[in-house]
């Protein structure tokens, strides 16, 4: 057996998945449980956030006089973020299955669906192009006093001292956001544990959001709070949340995508 698949799974692409309906405080299951999984996997996960961290002091280098600041960030982030919690939902899963969380293994997680991750990520990079664009025109709009550092973008949404920037700022940003969240939130750790190509695993992630818009809205506020922890503590903090939000998404996942055997006895009954 490869040492990338624990027991209980196979290398078959999975079929449409039954999409579960599950309450908002589930939320803090996942949270609780992602963070038993940091604790027994903290050697592994602590080096998927220091690569996170590592991300942001570079991306803050290469950004730190760009109006398109926090639009790069975020977009790199973002387009990160299908590689690197990929590592993190294989040490969940080797958990779940009673395998030992090596670090190892979970460096080659994606290669057996590479191309629907990749494809996932390119789809990401289009959309968070033209948010990257979408950025720099509200900067040049609504931004005053010069070109922006880090710094000043930071204090200035903190503290709303440009209220039109900052409202308009969030109200674009949070289409966007919304936007990636929806065909995301289970998209990924779909592809990974099912090998489910990326459209399906879109269409699944959109489903489950239809189906569970209070518990993932307060998910996706959760999400959006510990990377501000992460943010505000210039990236240090993201080595210990991005790993919580990547172990917590996969209990999210477990949770909203019923197992296979669910799904035959749903066929069965229709």
């Amino acid at each position: 057996m490869s040492e990338n698949v624990p027991p209980g799974t196979d290398g078959a692409a999975s079929r449409f998945p039954v999409i579960r309906r599950v309450e908002s405080r589930a939320v803090i299951g996942w949270l609780r449980d992602g963070g038993q999984d940091l604790r027994q996997a903290a050697p592994a996960s602590l080096f998927y956030g220091a690569c996170f961290a590592t991300a942001g002091w570079l991306m803050q280098v290469v950004f730190a006089e760009a109006y398109a600041l926090f639009a790069g960030l975020t977009t790199g982030f973002l387009l990160l973020g299908p590689f690197l919690t990929l590592g993190l939902y294989d040490l969940s899963r080797r958990i779940e299955f009673g395998t030992p969380p090596r670090l190892a293994p979970t460096l080659a997680a994606w290669r057996p669906n590479l191309p629907n991750v990749g494809l996932f990520a390119a789809v990401l990079a289009v959309v968070l192009l033209i948010w990257a664009r979408a950025s720099i025109i509200v900067f040049a709009l609504f931004f005053t006093g010069g070109l922006p550092t880090f710094g000043n973008v930071v204090h200035t949404v903190l503290t709303f001292e440009q209220p039109d920037f900052a409202l308009v700022y969030f109200a674009v940003g949070g289409f966007f956001a919304l936007f990636v969240f929806a065909i995301s939130v289970i998209a990924v750790p779909l592809m990974f544990d099912r090998k489910t190509d990326a459209v399906t695993a879109a269409i699944a992630s959109l489903v489950a959001c239809s189906r569970n818009p209070g518990p993932l809205l307060l998910w996706g506020a959760c999400i959006a709070v510990l990377a501000g922890i992460g943010f505000a503590t210039f990236f240090i903090g993201l080595i210990v949340t991005m790993p919580l939000v990547g172990h917590a998404t996969w209990h999210a996942y477990r949770d909203i995508v019923a197992p296979e055997d669910d799904r035959q006895v749903a066929a069965a009954t229709q």
